[in-house]
C-alpha cells in the first residue's frame, strides 16, 4: 500500500480536526494580563510582502496578528515580544533557503502595520540567525525575567518552521522547568507558503504543500500539549 492511499483517512481526520478547532474569547485567553505574553515570530516584510521568501498566503496574518496585539495591549498585556530573522551576510541558513532578511534591511523589519501600533516603540525585538527562536537570541533571558507567565500566545510564520519551533520550544521548556504554562496558537494568526511539485521542478526549491503542512504541524503542536484554537475573539 502506498503512503498516499494509506494516509488518506488520517489526512481527512486532520482536516476535520483543524476545521473543528473552537475559537476562544479574549477573556479566556488573557485571564490575567500580568501573567500573559504574546510572542510573534517573523511577521516581517521578507516573509509577507517582498523578497524571495515572501508569500501572499502568509500576508493576511499581518491583519490578525496586529489586531490581536492591539486588543491584548488594551487589556493590559505588556509582554509582547517580536522575534525576527535578521541574518548576517554569511549566514549558514542561506545554504538551505537562499539569501533573505539581512539584518538592517527592510526585509528584516517588522511590517508597517506592526510598526504603526501606537505602542510599537515599547515592544522589544530579538533577532535570530536561524529558524530557532532561542539559540543565540536572548529569548531564554527574556523568559527567565518573567517567571510568573502562565499563558504565552504564539503567532507568526511559518507554521511548519519558525512558528512550530517557537511554540514547541516554549511548551517543552516550560515542561522541563516544571512550570505550569499554557501555550496557545490561534490558527488565524499563523500561516505557511505553498510550492507545488510542478512549480518546484527544475528549481533548487523543494515542493511545499502549504495547506497540508499547515494542518499537520498545527496538529503536531496539539499532540505536544499546545492549545490550538481557530482564533481569539473579542
Amino acid at each position: 500500500m502506498s503512503l498516499a492511499s494509506d494516509s488518506e483517512k488520517f489526512i481527512s481526520y486532520v482536516e476535520n480536526w483543524l476545521g473543528e478547532r473552537p475559537s476562544i474569547s479574549v477573556s479566556e485567553a488573557i485571564a490575567d494580563p500580568q501573567r500573559t505574553a504574546i510572542i510573534s515570530v517573523d511577521v516581517i516584510n521578507g516573509f509577507l510582502y517582498e523578497g524571495p521568501l515572501a508569500s501572499p498566503r502568509v500576508a493576511p496574518i499581518d491583519q490578525t496578528v496586529t489586531a490581536l496585539m492591539r486588543t491584548a495591549w488594551q487589556r493590559g498585556v505588556r509582554d509582547i515580544l517580536l522575534v525576527q530573522e535578521g541574518h548576517s551576510a554569511d549566514s549558514l541558513e542561506f545554504e538551505a533557503f537562499g539569501e533573505h532578511a539581512l539584518k538592517g534591511s527592510r526585509q528584516a523589519a517588522a511590517t508597517d502595520l506592526i510598526q504603526a501600533l501606537p505602542f510599537y516603540a515599547q515592544l522589544p525585538t530579538l533577532y535570530k540567525d536561524s529558524i530557532h527562536p532561542a539559540i543565540n537570541t536572548g529569548l531564554d533571558d527574556w523568559l527567565d525575567e518573567r517567571p510568573g507567565l502562565q499563558t504565552i500566545i504564539a503567532v507568526g510564520d511559518v507554521t511548519d518552521l519558525c512558528l512550530y519551533q517557537l511554540a514547541s520550544y516554549l511548551k517543552l521548556r516550560a515542561n522541563a522547568h516544571h512550570q505550569k504554562q499554557q501555550v496557545i496558537v490561534p490558527a488565524n494568526c499563523v500561516q505557511t507558503w505553498h510550492l507545488g511539485v510542478e512549480d518546484a521542478a527544475g528549481s533548487p526549491a523543494m515542493p511545499h504543500h502549504g495547506d497540508l503542512l499547515h494542518a499537520i504541524f498545527l496538529y503536531h503542536l496539539a499532540l505536544n500539549g499546545i492549545l490550538v484554537v481557530q482564533s481569539i475573539e473579542g
